[in-house]
Parts: structure tokens; C-alpha cells; sequence
């Protein structure tokens, strides 16, 4: 299918039953694809293929810009099984309702996109025209004009969508063409449906529970929904609604009859169910005469393949992957961040708040509180128990002063699947010791400030900054002094060194590096309002002189996860390096909201994942952060 090749093709839910037949059919056919999903990448999928794990509720324009696709394909959705229990209300909101007008939000005045299918269902039908109080003898076929009258959430989800789509199109019908393709009764290997759970059952010699053995549905494989997907998709003129189904409906019975032949001993109980009896099926004319194909595969071709692949791939239990914040503190917006970063991902984690003083107020924003030993009690074999008691995978540092330690046993946590946000030993030595940092630096003919451990001579300098050799700038600091005062001034640090006083514009760099070692992105921000050493408010620029420059240090260093530069541009011009913290900073989260998304990329890779194909994406406009307190009521 010539008209596929070269496209570009973004595809939500691409990872699913349905998502994974397809995304294989549009490799083949030579269309550039990018696909979005909760879960992690199939293992199957090509290397070309490019891949975003997470929620899409947080996908941005940017990034779909950036790849620019000319086809969108939506099969993102959750559902459950015949009937909805009541906690699917939230469910149902957040990934049917909210995720697809977001990704119709994204895509609306997206020059790039040219056409867009909606998988949509056959439950938006009015369910009386295909149920009943008693078994039928045929099916009803479900016509495109039919009455519609969804019979649950995931049908009014459905419904929803496309009605967007269609006052979308009364504004774009000469841009954009939009498909809503509803789909009847899918199954397909790795599926959550009745027949993927019996051929589980059996498997492991359990009988299985029939309802309505009587009734009448519209089975589609999911390899024949992707084949319908891609003749839509390649259809000059294909719009509005058409239905997706076989055209040929089976009983409940004959699913079992099939089943039967694969385990000649399988047993089966009937029960009653409340519910009606279905008798439906997809009338498929529109789709014939746009496309000149109707789906092949019979339940007798696709079962056998349903088997094998459960016997190949018994499924795992998810494993929850919890993280650690050390130090807490009062660090209520990174919290908020490694929290948002999590739901992102799309992983189920609860996030374990540590600290040594047990009345911290971070505590009341954490799922949990460890109340951790102090670092001159606390060991590798203490940490490693606790993780493993509480199944924690990943480990966020977020003090100067426990780095070290947290370096110095980095190797026996990834021993033992635990990841940490960290730079190797040297590296947080080499930053946290302002004056081996200076001369690391000098050596290497970087525009460092000069750094004295000793008194300096006086004529070096009229104004002078002294502050602790170790830890945080901020702790201890003396600003634009004159010599006798710096020196008097130094006898009250426990480590003290001396730098000229340099005026100009102070400025923050957030970057982040990866496991590989490649550099991920650089955020430039101005420290607009500075308090007791934290911007206070603080601005994104495009800085490509300061941004070299740190590009530069990064790479002169074993850099992982998240670290902060500190500069100075003087009157003339000039950079000058005053320090790197190697971790996330107080103001840091300005630079997620500018496309930095560290806790987001170190969750990804603390599960396994390359995040080479997640793309740092700046926003066009740049951005201003003021840090300001306030109140957090909580029940009791």
C-alpha cells in the first residue's frame, strides 16, 4: 500500500491488543511512526519506530509538532469487562473522556495532520435494537444511521469523541478528514476479553464459566481491526462513521466449541447472568464499498494463535516501583513534581518521603514517611532492607551533604535493582569541594572564578565573597565584602575560601544527562529574586554562549541525572563558573515545566527504558517561576 510509505503516523494506545498488530503492518508498509502508550515498549517493535511511554493526558504540542504526523490514530482507551463497577467512574474520566479531547486539542490546529481515526465502538448504539430477554435466532445489523443510545461509560466516552471530532470538522473539513471507525467485539492475543481469560483458565486446567451461551456477537481479530485501520487510513476520501466489524457474527457456543478442539477436556458450568441477551453484528456495506475489503479471519484461524501466544507469555504480576525523596524536608514542589513525573509515566508508585527529623513538614505531602537514621548511622545493608521491604527501585537525593554517601554505594543499590539519581563518587567530590572544583576547571581552561583556601592577596580583588569550602553556596555566605571584612568573616566558617567579588547578572543551568552518558537538555535560567541563596523568581532564556559552556563541563565529567551550574555574566559579557550542585534544585522545576523533565526521563530509565526517543522539546515562549507558600488543608 504505496500511499502508507514514508508517512507519518502518530498512534495512541500503540502498545495494546489492537495498537501492536497495527504498528506492525505500518512498518512493513514504510510509514514513520510514533506511538504513545502507558506501558513500556513491545519488545517486537522496531527499532525504527519511535516510542513515548507514559500518559497522554501530559503530551505536549511541542513535541507533537516536532514529529509533525500526517495521520492520527487514537486507540488510547480504558474499558472493563460487561459491567462497569462503580470505581471505573474516575477511570473512564481521566483516560476515555479527558485523554481524548486532549489529543483532539493537540491536534486541531496542527498543520501537519491532514486525517484523524477515532476507534470508536459499536455500545454508542441504542442497545434495544440489539438486546433482548431471550436467545435469538439471528443477529441484528447495526447500520452507520442507526438510532444511538450508549449502554455504559466507555459507549458515552465514545459518543463523546465524536461528537468533538464532528464540530471539529465543520471547522477544519477542508484541512483535516475525520474517521470514527466503531469497532464491534475485539479479541486478539495478550487481550483482556472473555476469550483470551478462558484460553488463561485452561491453561492452567480451570474450568471455565459460560454466560449466555446463546448469545450472538460481531468477534474481530485484532489483526483484522489494524488491516481495517490502515484501509481507512489510506483511503483518499474516507470520513465520518463507519462501522468496523466482520459482518458475520458467531454464537457464544461456538467459541467454545473451538476452545474444545484445542482442549478436549475442557469443562464448562452455565450460568445465569442479569443481563440480556446480545444478538448483533456490524453492517459492513459502507466499509466494502469505500474499501473494497471486509475482515478474513475466522474464530477457527485465530484462536490457535491466541494460545500459543498465552502459552509463550504467561503473564507477570506488575511489580509497584516505589521511590524515595531523601531529605524531604519542606520540599513540597518536588514532591509534587516526582509525583506528576510518575502518573505521567504511567507508573503505579508510591513515593516514600525520608528524613531524619520525623516533624518535617514533607511528610504530609509523601504516600509514606521513613523516619531515616542520620548518615553516621545509616548504612548500604540498612538502605538496601528497607527498599526491599517497601519494593523501592528508585532513590532521589536531594542534600548536599548525603550525596557522598549515596555515591559512594551507588554500585551495590544497582546491584540490587535500585536505581539512583546520582553522578559517580569523583564527580560529586569534584562539586561539592568548591576549591578542587576551581582547580579541576582551571586546569582544563574553563572561565572558573578564583578560589583561595588561604587568605588571597589583597590587591586580587576591592570585593570579596567568602563562603564554606563544602556543601551548599548558600550556607554561610558573605557578599561583596571588603578584605578585612572577609577575613574576619572567615573565622566563623569551618572550611572558609575566598573569591574575587565579580558583578553582573546571576544565572541558574538545570541540565540533565543519561545513563549513557549523553547530554539530554540544558534550561538557562535568570535568578531574578535570590533568598537565602534559592531564586525566588526565576525566568527561562536561550543563552547558546552559556549553554556551550555547560555543554562543555558536562561532558568533562561523569555526569547522571539531574545537575545545576551557577554563573555570572559580567558587564562586559564575560561568563564566569561559580559552582555545580549535582542534583535537582529548589528552583529546578521551572526547568520541567520548560521541557527539562528529569524525574520523568529518571523513572523511565530506573525501569529499563532508552530514552533516547524521548525528545527534550522547549516550549516557543519562554518562562518565569515565582516560589511562593501556600496552605494545604488535609482531613484528620
Amino acid at each position: 500500500m504505496k500511499t502508507l510509505e514514508n508517512k507519518k503516523i502518530f498512534v495512541s494506545g500503540g502498545a495494546g491488543v489492537i495498537g501492536q498488530e497495527l504498528i506492525t503492518k505500518l512498518h512493513v508498509l514504510g510509514a514513520q511512526v510514533l506511538v504513545g502508550d502507558l506501558k513500556p515498549k513491545p519488545k517486537q517493535f522496531p527499532i525504527s519506530v519511535q516510542y513515548i511511554q507514559g500518559d497522554l493526558n501530559y503530551l505536549t504540542h511541542e513535541v507533537l509538532n516536532e514529529f509533525s504526523p500526517e495521520i492520527f490514530i487514537h486507540l488510547a482507551a480504558t474499558f472493563e469487562r460487561s459491567t462497569e463497577t462503580y470505581s471505573f467512574w474516575e477511570e473512564n474520566f481521566w483516560h476515555n473522556v479527558r485523554l481524548s479531547h486532549h489529543l483532539a486539542t493537540l491536534t486541531k490546529d496542527l498543520n501537519s495532520v491532514k486525517k484523524i481515526i477515532n476507534a470508536s465502538s459499536y455500545l454508542i448504539y441504542d442497545p434495544s435494537l440489539y438486546s433482548f430477554n431471550q436467545a435469538q435466532k439471528s443477529p441484528y445489523s447495526l447500520k452507520e444511521t442507526d438510532p444511538i443510545y450508549p449502554r455504559n461509560l466507555t459507549g458515552m466516552a465514545k459518543l463523546a469523541h465524536e461528537i468533538e471530532l464532528r464540530f471539529l470538522q465543520n471547522f477544519n473539513e477542508n484541512q483535516k478528514s475525520y474517521i470514527n471507525a466503531r469497532i464491534y467485539r475485539g479479541y486478539g492475543k495478550g487481550s483482556r476479553c472473555v476469550i483470551s481469560r478462558w484460553i488463561k483458565a485452561l491453561l492452567n486446567d480451570e474450568d471455565i464459566t459460560v454466560y449466555h451461551k446463546e448469545g450472538i456477537f460481531d468477534y474481530i481479530y485484532a489483526r483484522d481491526t489494524a488491516e481495517g485501520l490502515i484501509q481507512l487510513a489510506a483511503h483518499p476520501s474516507a470520513s465520518g462513521i463507519i462501522n468496523l466489524g466482520t459482518g458475520q457474527s458467531r454464537r457464544v457456543s461456538d467459541v467454545v466449541e473451538v476452545l474444545k478442539a484445542h482442549f478436549p477436556s475442557l469443562k464448562y458450568s452455565e450460568h445465569d447472568a442479569e443481563i440480556p441477551f446480545e444478538a448483533s453484528q456490524a453492517d459492513v456495506t459502507l466499509l466494502k464499498s469505500l474499501t473494497n475489503w471486509q475482515p478474513i479471519i475466522r474464530l477457527e484461524d485465530a484462536i490457535p494463535e491466541i494460545i500459543e501466544h498465552e502459552r509463550l507469555n504467561h503473564e507477570e504480576n506488575l511489580i509497584q516501583r516505589n521511590v524515595i525523596l531523601t531529605s524531604v524536608s519542606r520540599k513540597v514542589s518536588m514532591i509534587h513534581a516526582i509525583k506528576n513525573a510518575a502518573q505521567k509515566s504511567g507508573q503505579e508508585i508510591k513515593l516514600i518521603g525520608a528524613d531524619a527529623n520525623k516533624n518535617c513538614l514533607g511528610k504530609y505531602f509523601t504516600d509514606d514517611f521513613w523516619e531515616m537514621p542520620r548518615l553516621n548511622s545509616l548504612n548500604a545493608p540498612l538502605l538496601i532492607d528497607y527498599c526491599k521491604q517497601k519494593n523501592i527501585r528508585a532513590i532521589v537525593p536531594s542534600r548536599d551533604q548525603e550525596l557522598p554517601f549515596f555515591a559512594n554505594i551507588k554500585a551495590q543499590l544497582l546491584s540490587e535493582g535500585i536505581n539512583i539519581m546520582i553522578s559517580d563518587s569523583d564527580t560529586v567530590n569534584i562539586c561539592l569541594d568548591k576549591h578542587l572544583f576551581y582547580k579541576k576547571l582551571q586546569a582544563k581552561g574553563f572561565p572558573v572564578i578564583p578560589t583561595f583556601i588561604t587568605s588571597p592577596e589583597p590587591s586580587l580583588s576591592n570585593r570579596w565573597v567568602v563562603k564554606e569550602r563544602f556543601g551548599a553556596g548558600s550556607a554561610g555566605l558573605a557578599i561583596n565584602v571588603a578584605y578585612d571584612e572577609a577575613l574576619s568573616f572567615a573565622t566563623k566558617l569551618e572550611s572558609p575560601i575566598f573569591q574575587p567579588y565579580i558583578s553582573g547578572k546571576e544565572y541558574s543551568v538545570d541540565t540533565y544527562a543519561t545513563k549513557s552518558g549523553k547530554i539530554k537538555g540544558i534550561i538557562c535560567r535568570s535568578r531574578d529574586l535570590v533568598v537565602s541563596g534559592e531564586s525566588q523568581i526565576t525566568t527561562t532564556l536561550r543563552h547558546p554562549q552559556m549553554e556551550e559552556l555547560v555543554h562543555n563541563m558536562l561532558s568533562t565529567f561523569t555526569f547522571y541525572g539531574h545537575a545545576i551550574f551557577q554563573l555570572i555574566e559580567d558587564a562586559e559579557g564575560q561568563l564566569h563558573i561559580i559552582e555545580c550542585n549535582p542534583r535537582f534544585g529548589g528552583a529546578s522545576t521551572l526547568a520541567i515545566a520548560a521541557g527539562l523533565d528529569s524525574f520523568y526521563w529518571f523513572l523511565l530509565e530506573s525501569q529499563g527504558e532508552n530514552i533516547d526517543n524521548y525528545p527534550f522539546v522547549r516550549p516557543t515562549h519562554e518562562i518565569k517561576q515565582i516560589r511562593a507558600m501556600s496552605d494545604t488543608i488535609i482531613s484528620v
